[in-house]
């Protein structure tokens, strides 16, 4: 009895070679860059006023989604069911800090969310709470 034949596979084909990138790509990319600006320009309108919000102010929504609302209004009423800070909502929508301030403060002006501080500790506690605590210790 003979052993039965292996078939030679067929190599595969050679993909053509990728052209080398441009010094030029090699920059890291510019926020923003590769976006429509138009776009953007469309969501944030013209210059006007815009609320002091801080990357880590938060947000929460307040309101229903009216149904005139732009999508990206309507994405942010959706997150911010639960705090979320003004650097998360701009990740999570992948537009700039300085458009989503723009979008924010348009929300803010109709009442559809509203901003909060942060919530900021004090750095040394109270010396009278640490002694009330060290002698409930101590009757312990």
């Amino acid at each position: 009895m003979t052993p039965p034949q292996r078939r030679r596979r067929q190599p595969l084909p050679v993909p053509p070679p990728q052209p080398l990138p441009s010094p030029q790509a090699a920059e890291p990319a510019q926020e923003g860059e590769g976006k429509n600006p138009e776009r953007l320009y469309i969501i944030t309108g013209a210059d006007g006023e815009r609320a002091p919000l801080d990357l880590v102010t938060l947000i929460v929504a307040c309101a229903e989604t009216p149904s005139s609302a732009p999508p990206e209004q309507t994405a942010v009423l959706r997150m911010c069911g639960a705090p979320l800070s003004v650097a998360e909502v701009s990740a999570y929508l992948g537009l700039p800090f300085s458009v989503v301030t723009v979008l924010l403060t348009e929300m803010l002006a109709a009442e559809l969310v509203q901003a909060r501080a942060p919530i900021v500790r004090q750095q040394l506690p109270d010396r009278s709470l640490l002694e009330a605590v060290m002698h409930g210790l101590q009757r312990l």
